[in-house]
């Protein structure tokens, strides 16, 4: 059996992401985290391969939630993207990569749970296209 592809989870605010990477550990999600845009960048460069983003948009200093995902999508082009934000939505439309997500802070689990899996869910069918699995 192979081992999942990790999610990665970049915000700022410790608690808000514990709480973010906790609801996908619980949900079966492997995930690996982040505080700033910089080290998102360097995991980014580093990884082999992701199962999704998800992002705050202001990550204090350094690079942005939207500038982590563009970077993500040049390595990772059908990369799922979730974006969440306190108040940052109403860039999402001129700032935000192609068929990606936004959550408005404060959200419910399930909104999360369900944003994520859905873009996976569109997203399978070109991963499969990409490097077919084997069992």
């Amino acid at each position: 059996m192979s081992a999942l592809l990790p999610i990665l989870v970049v915000e700022d605010e410790p608690l808000i992401r514990m709480e973010l990477v906790a609801m996908l550990l619980e949900g079966g999600f492997t995930v690996e985290e982040c505080s700033d845009g910089d080290d998102a960048i360097a995991q980014i460069d580093k990884a082999s391969d992701l199962q999704g983003l998800i992002t705050d948009i202001k990550l204090g200093n350094g690079p942005d939630g939207w500038a982590v995902a563009h970077h993500a999508r040049r390595k990772f082009p059908n990369l799922p993207v979730v974006y969440v934000t306190g108040d940052s939505a109403g860039d999402w439309t001129a700032e935000g990569v192609p068929n990606s997500l936004i959550l408005k802070k404060p959200y419910a689990e399930a909104q999360l749970m369900t944003a994520i899996a859905s873009l996976l869910n569109e997203a399978m069918p070109q991963r499969s296209q990409e490097s077919p699995t084997t069992d």
